[in-house]
């Protein structure tokens, strides 16, 4: 039997919003049903069968809806949560979920008494290559160590935000490998420069966690290249993560011979779906099923309270982040 095919709404047609209007229109099984958007050029970007609307909570609140994607400007992504949860529809809101620990609190609190589904979208968490290097450390476990960077050469003129943009990333895979959140969190900016694109900067963040494992993120925009690197180092092996790579899961032993470890990785085959197609289709997959776990939701919160403590150590105001 096929499918049902879900209905969705989404909220932004910036870059993100983009993103997921190109996914959705691959996709068999679901459809963009409505859009909200105060761009005149939207209705170039989808198909005839999707309403657009220039008030987010039409679409938020819409009842022929079976759920809605948030893609707005990180600071909007509270209120409009908030307002998917009171009109019963399932959310998808991109990272990170607020910029505010008590406000993504408050967004918990609203799905636990409504018995709302609320995923955040940490999208590399949903890539197969991440689930397969998950699914190998439950084998050869403990992670004793994590070492992780993220980030492009995309200096601005200062107004956008590398902790908030780029950390939510590094930030919530570490704490999905590991189960837990951090008791102690270090931050500081290693780098700011001005260039001619722009002010970049490079962040380092240390995070120690219950039971002894670490983990250390290097974020920035001043990065030659794209860069997307995740280590899980365990007593005995190396999972790399490494979604610039044709191989974007290598497994390693840890030897002292440097030559002898590098003849002994191994490169894991997994499936080439998209990250944001995964995220979708389970987002999909969710609604079909009724589920109302709330486990992403509690992992944006605990990711949001990292960040937020990183942010009060760095000094800078979040709220200047730019949009998704």
């Amino acid at each position: 039997m096929a499918e049902t095919t879900v209905r969705l709404g989404l909220i932004g047609a910036g870059r993100w919003g983009r993103a997921y209007i190109r996914t959705i229109a691959e996709m068999a099984d679901v459809t963009l049903a409505r859009l909200a958007s105060r761009n005149p050029e939207s209705a170039a970007l989808v198909g005839p069968g999707c309403a657009i609307s220039e008030d987010w909570q039409e679409v938020a609140g819409a009842p022929d809806l079976d759920g809605v994607i948030i893609a707005t400007p990180h600071a909007l992504h509270g209120e409009m949560t908030r307002a998917a949860i009171a009109a019963g529809r399932p959310a998808l809101v991109e990272k990170p979920l607020t910029m505010d620990t008590a406000e993504a609190r408050g967004v918990l609190d609203l799905a636990a008494r409504r018995s709302a589904s609320v995923v955040v979208d940490h999208v590399h968490l949903f890539h197969p290559a991440y689930r397969a290097l998950k699914a190998r450390v439950a084998e050869l476990g403990p992670v004793r160590t994590i070492r992780s960077a993220g980030g492009d050469w995309r200096p601005d003129d200062g107004r956008g935000s590398v902790l908030w943009d780029w950390g939510p990333h590094d930030v919530a895979m570490c704490l999905d490998l590991l189960g837990r959140s951090p008791d102690s969190v270090t931050a500081t900016r290693k780098e700011r420069r001005h260039t001619p694109e722009g002010v970049g900067e490079t962040l380092a963040l240390h995070l120690e966690f219950p039971g002894g494992a670490v983990a250390d993120i290097e974020i920035g925009t001043l990065m030659l290249h794209k860069t997307r690197y995740f280590a899980a180092n365990c007593d005995r092996y190396q999972l790399v993560y490494d979604d610039q790579r044709a191989a974007p899961l290598v497994v390693q032993p840890r030897l002292e011979d440097a030559c002898v470890a590098m003849q002994l990785k191994e490169k894991v085959a997994v499936a080439p779906d998209r990250p944001l197609t995964c995220a979708v289709a389970d987002f999909a997959a969710a609604i079909r099923a009724g589920s109302r776990d709330l486990a992403s939701l509690r992992l944006g919160v605990d990711v949001v309270a990292v960040l937020e403590e990183c942010q009060r150590l760095l000094g800078r105001d979040p709220r200047s982040a730019g949009a998704d």
